[in-house]
């Protein structure tokens, strides 16, 4: 005979007071909220996302690595992706790829924004700092890009020297992206034009007036700005003027534009901000730099005031790459004013950084 199974004696007094909780499914039910199904074989499948492949496998070391065209490309898939984020919408491509990230200034935006968009493409990121390398020990740069160049992808670089980033790219057998140099910041300009595209719909026929250092920032502003119809002004004491052959390179792409924009330098900001669509700014002394006041005295006149952004076109925006020290190259009620859109162009970093990596790390024929 079998034994019965014991039974759970229950105190009347226990129970819930049906007047109050009506049935046990009524409990139930309001526990369901707290109960989430994640993965499983019904996850949600990549949307098609075709792209070019012109730029599979090319470094891209500074702005004229690019076309025109080229350009167009990049910032038509930084939107797409920028809306597929803002859809909540996978976008996994690069699935089994892996970016090293060798930096040797420490950085906010690049940083993140290429790691934190490896990772939303699916990929991984590696981040190498000075300290973590043989570099710091002496092993060459030709050495460290060929054996990374057998581990990684792509290699992202922020360096202090060009010539140092051009070493790295000549010795890597896999692409290198340039995120900031003493020549040139290239991805900073794409989410700039991204930025101006947001705001006025195109890029050719505006005007963007620089003012303050004539650094890697302005130029990479000046050759991307002149390659699409954008017409650049920068205002700089003349001894800190961007370089020469950065300003007719810049000035020979506005006139290939077609688009009847011009890049000038002249030492008057009010000038160069005359009816100006964006008037932009950096940092007036950077990182490692000896003559800090000096430079500070230098470019005082080049701050960005409410009389800077009046002689402005009205609906003239203010932009700066950031990180910004308020009330020295930037009056603080431009920077935090209706004009700004200072955190507008950081996320755009995202954005643009991601559409490079996908241009760059795709595989031909490309429709995913």
């Amino acid at each position: 005979m079998s034994t019965p199974e014991p039974r759970l004696a229950v105190n009347p007094a226990s129970r819930p007071n049906l007047s109050t909780v009506q049935s046990e499914e009524t409990l139930l039910g309001a526990m369901e909220p707290r109960v989430l199904s994640l993965g499983g074989v019904a996850s949600e499948k990549l949307p098609a996302f075709t792209i070019s492949t012109r730029l599979q496998d090319r470094s891209i070391l500074i702005d004229t690595d690019l076309t025109a065209d080229e350009i167009a490309e990049v910032l038509e898939t930084s939107a797409r992706l920028k809306a597929l984020r803002r859809a909540g919408k996978p976008h996994g491509y690069l699935s089994g790829k892996t970016l090293g990230m060798l930096f040797q200034h420490p950085s906010t935006r690049t940083r993140v924004s290429f790691e934190a968009g490896m990772a939303q493409l699916g990929g991984q990121a590696i981040f190498l700092g000075m300290n973590d390398l043989q570099l710091k020990r002496g092993e060459t740069i030709a050495d460290t890009a060929q054996v990374l160049s057998r581990y990684v992808d792509a290699l992202v670089a922020r360096v202090a020297l060009h010539t140092d980033l051009a070493e790295l790219a000549n010795a890597s057998s896999i692409p290198v992206i340039n995120g900031l140099t003493d020549r040139a910041h290239p991805m900073q300009a794409l989410a700039d034009l991204l930025t101006m595209q947001e705001q006025f719909g195109a890029l050719k026929g505006l005007k963007l007036a620089y003012l303050g250092d004539g650094n890697n920032v302005a130029s990479s502003l000046m050759l991307a700005g002149a390659a699409m119809g954008v017409s650049v002004a920068v205002a700089t004491p003349a001894h800190l003027a961007p370089p020469e052959d950065i300003l007719v390179q810049a000035q020979w792409l506005a006139a290939a534009s077609g688009a009847g924009n011009t890049v000038t330098v002249t030492t008057d900001p009010l000038a160069a901000a005359k009816d100006a669509d964006a008037v932009y700014t950096d940092v007036h002394v950077s990182m490692g730099q000896l003559d800090g006041p000096a430079r500070a005295v230098a470019l005082a006149p080049y701050k960005v005031t409410r009389e800077a952004m009046a002689v402005a076109k009205p609906t003239a925006i203010f932009m700066h790459c950031l990180p910004m020290h308020r009330d020295e190259e930037v009056a603080a009620e431009v920077a935090d004013g209706p004009q700004s859109v200072i955190f507008d162009q950081a996320e755009n970093r995202l954005h643009t950084h991601k559409a490079v990596l996908l241009h760059t790390l795709c595989s031909t024929p490309q429709s995913f």
